[in-house]
């Protein structure tokens, strides 16, 4: 038994095929569900009938998606290039984290779903409105995770650096950012989740593209079968862009997996 737990806890082969049997699950119990329960496809589509419905029009919901995941990879990149930069000056001054800390929170705060027509209104109804909603979504946690992960450095090991004459740079990037990359890379993946949601609640309003826009189009048209098959790529697209991130934290912090 404890070899049995040891291979599903450390081998690589677990730690791809585990997920593939959970959401091979899932898909079992939906498909058993439409089955047993006798489920009207325009309530509930069988997931034979989404894959059917993919196959349909396979070219018109990969741009789709394109466009979706452009939106999200450009917003979650600019919100890394904003939010790292403004974690670390809250770390390095109390006075500003006390002044920046309330305006953080009021943002995140803020209903992003009643802030998107406000973005269309200002930015017009190209890509950038769709951008700045994942932004906004992704901005908090980032900001949070670098924050409280440079905050985490042992003060023991920044008195010694300090007392060998290292410089800032030199404390930033060889002791601090070595100790808060566990808790960015947390705060990455929490993002990157949100980023997808994100774009999905932009293109809900004045987008003519976009599998946020499929989804609002197949609910009016009450094509549910299409509706599903715009949120499986969308699920699929979130589980792709985790797991990617969770990949590059294998390679870039193998010893921070050596402490688990």
């Amino acid at each position: 038994m404890t070899n049995r737990r040891s291979w599903l806890t450390t081998s690589p082969v677990s730690a791809v095929v585990l997920p593939i049997v959970g959401l091979l699950a899932a898909i079992g119990l939906w498909w058993g569900a439409t089955v047993v329960f006798a489920i009207e496809p325009f309530l509930l589509p069988s997931p034979w009938a989404v894959l059917q419905k993919f196959f349909e029009q396979p070219g018109q919901l990969l741009s789709e998606t394109g466009t979706s995941l452009a939106e999200t990879i450009e917003g979650f990149l600019l919100a890394i290039a904003i939010g790292v930069p403004i974690a670390l000056v809250i770390v390095r001054s109390v006075i500003l984290e006390r002044l920046v800390y309330p305006l953080l929170l009021m943002v995140n705060a803020i209903p992003k779903v009643a802030v998107a027509p406000l973005l269309v209104i200002w930015m017009g109804f190209g890509q950038w409105p769709k951008v700045v909603m994942v932004l906004l979504l992704c901005f908090f946690p980032i900001v949070i995770s670098t924050a409280e992960g440079m905050k985490s450095t042992p003060t023991e090991l920044v008195e010694l650096m300090r007392s060998l004459n290292a410089s800032r740079v030199q404390e930033f990037f060889k002791l601090r950012l070595r100790y808060a990359m566990p808790q960015i890379f947390t705060g990455l993946k929490v993002a990157i989740s949100l980023a997808v949601i994100g774009s999905v609640i932009s293109e809900f309003v004045g987008a003519t593209k976009g599998l946020g826009y499929v989804i609002q189009q197949s609910g009016a048209s009450a094509d549910t079968t299409l509706a599903f098959a715009a949120i499986m790529l969308l699920s699929v697209m979130s589980i792709v862009l985790f797991y990617g991130l969770t990949l590059l934290e294998h390679i870039l912090l193998p010893w921070a997996q050596e402490k688990r």
